[in-house]
């Protein structure tokens, strides 16, 4: 194996996807995540199947599809509710698995939490990196606790404002893309059997996906409000004023929310390392390489991918100049392609104007895309 020691800093999707998939190869895993506690938290995720078939190869599917929605269509519709058109969605995932899946963040982040420790990952908690030192064969490593360790091979997952991408000296900075989310989870109609996405109303778009049995997760993208209600209690009544507009199941949906909902708000931005994303034994992967607009719900997906990649390379026969270097050969191409589409979209929903706009068409066409493997 080009590495027998690794240590993931980062504990979310991409961080805990790539220790599972280490640990089943044979690595000695340490995972440090800076928050004193590890569990699932946030709102509603979509899924798409090529995320779900990272997920099925370090063995948490069937947990996650318990509590998931699976689907295979999303319905377009006009602000008032009226039906627009119903996509097929691709199966990126292979033919075997749903195409998309809603979830509750939580059950999926909270299945991979308890996958880490059953494979004997060591997880640390409260803790980050302070310092790196790398050598040819080895990385000592320097925690924000004092202690240390010396690593084969560090990876960065630690999201789109990772510290890990400036600790290796990379550069790039995430930027605003001009729109912003309201996110809430709400009770979930008995109607609603699939993602459904609401164009042509006062805000950029409304939609919602069902994430469990009688959970939903539903958003408004709007311009950027004043950055001081970035965080999740932005007021329920700016969420009812901004959405206002909306008909059909999503306005019933706002309309239903309890007083003492949590409202998520967050301005959208994204990040492309377009160059190699290691220096020598350290490196950054997910979010903190590529983060894209969450208009073709493929930010998981990409992640997981990333991970089950890397842990594929680095623990087989290549030397790891070499099985980093094959890595960004299948990694970059696939999420550049994501990403500038997702950008294109953005740029679509905030000029709806434009000519030849066609959301449908380069959604389809991206996910027929992903069809091809990882």
């Amino acid at each position: 194996m080009a590495v027998h020691k690794v240590l993931v800093v980062g504990g979310g999707i991409t961080g805990s996807v790539l220790s599972l998939a280490l640990a089943q190869r044979g690595a000695e895993v340490e995972l440090a995540e800076i928050s004193p506690q590890w569990f699932g938290v946030g709102h509603g995720i979509t899924v798409q199947g090529n995320a779900l078939k990272a997920l099925r190869s370090v063995g948490v599917l069937d947990r996650v599809l318990d509590r998931a929605v699976p689907f295979d269509v999303m319905r377009l519709r006009r602000a008032d509710g009226g039906l627009l058109a119903e996509l097929r969605t691709p199966h990126t995932g292979g033919a075997e698995l749903p195409s998309t899946a809603g979830a509750l963040r939580s059950d999926l982040q909270d299945a991979l939490c308890d996958a880490v420790h059953a494979h004997g990952v060591r997880v640390r908690l409260a803790l980050s990196v302070a310092k790196l030192d790398q050598s040819p064969g080895h990385v000592d490593v320097t925690f924000t606790d004092g202690t240390s360790g010396r690593y084969d091979l560090v990876v960065g997952a630690d999201g789109i404002n990772s510290r890990m991408r400036q600790l290796i000296g990379i550069t790039t900075r995430p930027r605003p893309v001009g729109m912003s989310i309201f996110r809430v989870v709400a009770q979930r109609p008995p109607e609603m059997d699939c993602a459904e996405v609401y164009y042509g109303g006062p805000r950029y778009k409304a939609g919602y996906s069902p994430i469990s049995p009688d959970q939903c997760y539903a958003y408004l993208l709007d311009e950027n409000l004043d950055a001081s209600l970035i965080g999740p209690r932005a007021p329920l009544s700016l969420l009812r004023e901004r959405g206002a507009g909306y008909g059909g199941t999503w306005g019933r949906i706002l309309a239903s929310l309890p007083q003492d909902t949590p409202v998520d708000y967050r301005w959208i931005e994204a990040i492309l390392v377009d160059e190699p994303w290691y220096r020598g034994r350290t490196m950054i992967i997910g979010d903190a390489a590529h983060a894209c607009p969450p208009l073709i719900a493929q930010g998981a997906a990409m992640c997981a991918e990333d991970a089950v990649v890397l842990a594929e390379l680095v623990t087989g026969g290549a030397p790891l100049e070499k099985a980093l270097d094959t890595f960004m050969a299948r990694r970059l191409p696939r999420v550049r392609v994501v990403l500038e589409n997702s950008l294109r979209l953005a740029d679509w929903e905030i000029h709806p104007e434009t000519p030849g706009a066609d959301p449908g068409r380069i959604m389809s066409e991206t996910l027929d895309y992903l069809t091809a493997a990882a």
